[in-house]
This record gives C-alpha cells, structure tokens and sequence, in this order.
C-alpha cells in the first residue's frame, strides 16, 4: 500500500474536466438552487446551493472542478462566472492549471495557475 501521493498516484493523478465546449451556446446551464450529485459531493450528506449567492457558487465551482465529470462542468459551470470570481476559488494546483490552459486556449486569456 502507498502511503504518499505522487503524480501518478492520488487526485493529482486524476483527469481534470475541462471540455472544449464548456461555454458552448447551445448548452442548459444550471441555476437557483442545486444539489451537486454524489460523485461530485461525496463527503457528508447532501446540500443545497443557491448559484445566485456568491459565495454557494464559489463552493459549486470548487467541487464541480475538482470532481466533477464534462457534463457536470458543462451544466453546473458558467465560464464567464468562473473567469471573474478565478481569483477568489480554491482549487488545487493541477486544476488551475488545467483550467488555465483552457482559458488561454479558449479565451486568449492569461490567468494565475
């Protein structure tokens, strides 16, 4: 059994979603309250979150990003939401990086990783 993580080895080591069309036009994104589905808030019982709060939002995007599959970035993550509140989410080193190269690639945007 390992007893540290590596690259290879832990969530560093997981894909990250960050699909191309992730602000596509014609896609249903969520909104007012929500319920992330177990495999993105797998820890404690289930909540609810209102995307029109700034802060249950900043808490939905860390989650989604972090565990979250293509579809849940898609219907859980508006883009633009994300870019204006980038410097005030936390997330792990490796899905800012992810998610800057998206950013660069997608928006011709420079952020932090």
């Amino acid at each position: 059994m390992a007893r540290t993580r590596t690259v290879l080895l832990g969530p560093a080591s997981r894909p990250v979603a960050a699909p191309d069309d992730a602000d596509g036009p014609g896609l249903v994104k969520a909104s007012g309250q929500v319920t992330l589905p177990h495999h993105v808030r797998w820890s404690g019982p289930p909540l609810q979150y209102d995307l029109a709060d700034p802060i249950d939002r900043a808490r939905v995007y860390e989650q989604v990003l972090q565990e979250g599959t293509d579809e849940d970035v898609r219907y859980f993550v508006d883009v633009d939401e994300l870019l204006a509140m980038w410097d005030d989410i936390v997330l792990p080193p490796w899905v800012r990086k992810a998610w800057a190269g998206w950013f660069r690639r997608h928006r011709g945007v420079e952020v932090s990783c």
